[in-house]
């Protein structure tokens, strides 16, 4: 039976239902109206006169009714009156119309119209009731899922019409707009991917060998580095479909619909080989599978669906799954396994010289003005993402327009750089002159102790500008070179410059402040790291007694070490937090008059560069600090 005559048997099921409440009502409505057209109403007294005259032929009446009804004359002249018996008179009305022959007739109620009424208001109106909000409901689940079709489904599954489909988004090759060249900074990861082009492209050149084309790549890094935009690389490199698809949206309230969508994703991928798989986020069905309460049948099926159809798809036709993940290691180990997903492909935060490839290509969708040097942009943003950097460039052009301007300048990318860190300028934030001495005094004690660390990256800017990300003033630093590696002296250097802008409130108010609160917090997880993690501990040595939780997400450490090591661990970085302290607070006495100058111009300027900081602080006044040399 054709999907046509389903539907002309279900619009006609709906037409008798209407055709019969139509004719319930009109039958009623008519009927109604023709008895009120033939009968007369009069009052009781007037129906005794007329008895009593024996103009009355015949009187009817219905059982548990005082209504009578009542005919005079006979043939054509006979007509139908009613009346209503006065009450307490029902045995003196039939002894009247006894005494005058009337012939009497008694009748039971009629209830059968009555009936169908209450068969229709308590079984027809619910049904008509289910069925229009079944054919809304079908309507709108077609909808979703990009199937507008007039039927409705009430068999083999509520409205599953359209949810057995994958909805992957289609785009073919030149469509996506995307090829290596508009990626940079991932130099590895394109060389790894170049392979897979090569192999769509060409697949004979690898047959003739004997190679197969990996079946599957799984991309891995931060949010943000560009993992989406790779995958679209490589097909508008091959210019094959590329199928784009979430993988939450695998995930199903109906049990079996997940699966169904894994079928039909790849049954659409072996009708338009060559082509890629894009599954994104595939942490959200591809983690691990587990006895534990918590665990999802849904979901595991759907696992289950995509690891069947990855070991079955003919990889000789040119079919190419990637995905991409931050959280590999809740992956489970059946979907990394050769065979699957054959090669795990780094995206990690680009370096210096990435930093400043990728500033450039967002850089020539903008109008600048000449000579912009990007590389300080890429200096003064490290460990910042491909997506942050693209956030720079248009906050850059924003503020351009904003301020009235038709091409971007130098100081909006510095600016921006600013805005992205900490947030724009809160100008509903007033200070009190107090509280803008102590920031003053917190800022260039952080500024202080780290110029006079050796191999310190130098200080770039000052400012005491209250930022809507809740700092009330930043010391920015900025390296002159890309390092890898940090040394132990290094990591304590840098907990004593943290530990400078409390040590100046101390020193200077002998009081203590909350504005320390998030150099505290990074003081003690690098501390930490430096035990836990980095093996520069005294006490414990080579020994790692934590291991990172979410790499890519930051989602700190997980210590694996018993329960009184622990005890010792909070101690030694107490010790190390604290000896930083120390540290900055000697620094800081031993230019206590140089604090003090640069506090307070600064507090007058709110703003000051690195190199305003450096000529106070190295000029020659009879304060002037020993400045220590790379040779030291």
């Amino acid at each position: 039976m054709d999907m046509n005559e389903n539907k002309r048997r279900r619009s006609m099921l709906v037409y008798i239902l209407i055709a019969i409440v139509a004719y319930l009502a009109v039958s009623q409505a008519l009927g109604s109206g023709l008895n009120a057209a033939r009968v007369t109403t009069v009052d009781y007294s007037e129906f005794v006169d007329m008895v009593e005259k024996d103009e009355v032929t015949q009187a009817t009446s219905v059982y548990g009714n005082p209504e009578i009804s009542f005919t005079t004359g006979e043939g054509d002249d006979q007509k139908l009156y009613s009346t209503v018996l006065y009450n307490g008179t029902e045995q003196s009305t039939a002894e009247l119309l006894e005494q005058h022959d009337v012939k009497m007739v008694s009748q039971i109620q009629d209830t059968s119209g009555d009936l169908w009424l209450m068969l229709l208001v308590s079984y027809g109106l619910p049904i008509l009731v289910f069925l229009g909000i079944g054919w809304w409901l079908n309507r709108r689940m077609k909808k979703a899922m990009g199937d507008d079709g007039p039927s409705m489904n009430f068999g083999g599954g509520f409205g599953g019409g359209g949810l057995g489909k994958s909805n992957a988004k289609e785009i073919k090759g030149e469509e996506t707009g995307v090829t290596f060249k508009d990626v940079a900074g991932q130099d590895e990861a394109k060389e790894s991917l170049q392979e897979i082009v090569s192999f769509l492209k060409n697949p004979d050149k690898y047959t003739e060998i004997g190679a197969r084309c990996p079946r599957g790549a799984l991309l891995v890094g931060p949010p943000g580095t560009g993992k989406t935009l790779l995958a679209k690389a490589v097909a508008g490199e091959a210019g094959v479909t590329f199928f784009q698809i979430a993988g939450s949206a695998f995930v199903e309230m109906f049990v079996g619909r997940g699966a169904a969508k894994v079928r039909d994703l790849f049954k659409q991928a072996n009708e338009k080989a060559p082509c890629i798989i894009f599954i994104d986020e595939i942490d959200a069905v591809g983690k691990r599978r587990d006895t534990s309460l918590s665990s999802n049948d849904e979901r595991e099926q759907t696992l289950n669906q995509l690891l069947s159809e990855m070991d079955g798809f003919d990889n000789h036709k040119g079919i190419v799954v990637l995905a991409a993940t931050n959280r590999p290691e809740t992956l489970d180990q059946a979907l990394l396994r050769p065979g699957r997903f054959d090669r795990r492909i780094p995206v990690e935060l680009p370096d210096l010289a990435g930093r400043e490839a990728i500033l450039k290509i967002h850089a020539d969708d903008v109008k600048m003005e000449p000579g912009i040097d990007l590389g300080i942009i890429a200096r003064s943003t490290p460990g910042a993402s491909g997506a942050d950097l693209a956030n720079i460039i248009n906050e850059a052009a924003l503020r351009a327009v904003r301020l009235g301007r038709r091409r971007v300048t130098q100081e909006d990318l510095l600016e921006s750089v600013d805005v992205v860190i900490a947030g724009e300028k809160k100008k509903s934030t007033v200070l009190s002159p107090h509280e803008k001495e102590v920031v003053s005094y917190h800022e260039t004690g952080h500024a202080i102790v780290a110029a006079m660390q050796k191999g310190s990256a130098p200080v770039s800017k000052i400012t005491i500008v209250p930022r809507t990300s809740g700092a009330l003033g930043f010391t920015m630093q900025v390296e002159e070179d890309e390092h890898f590696l940090t040394t132990r002296q290094e990591a304590k250097d840098k907990i004593a410059v943290l530990c400078g802008g409390r040590a100046a409130e101390e020193l200077i108010f002998d009081e203590m402040t909350t504005g320390a609160s998030n150099d505290i917090e990074k003081a003690t997880q690098l501390a930490r790291a430096m035990v836990t993690q980095y093996g520069m501990s005294d006490k414990f040595g080579m020994v790692q007694l934590g291991q990172p939780a979410s790499r890519y997400l930051g989602g700190g450490q997980q210590l694996t070490c018993s329960e009184g090591t622990a005890q010792e661990i909070d101690a030694e970085v107490q010790a190390l937090v604290e000896e930083g302290h120390q540290s900055a607070l000697t620094t800081l006495r031993e230019n206590r008059f140089k604090l003090h100058e640069i506090a307070h111009y600064l507090q007058k300027k709110e703003t000051i560069t690195g190199e305003e900081f450096m000529n106070i602080l190295t000029r020659d006044d009879g304060f002037a600090p020993k400045m220590p040399t790379p040779a030291e």
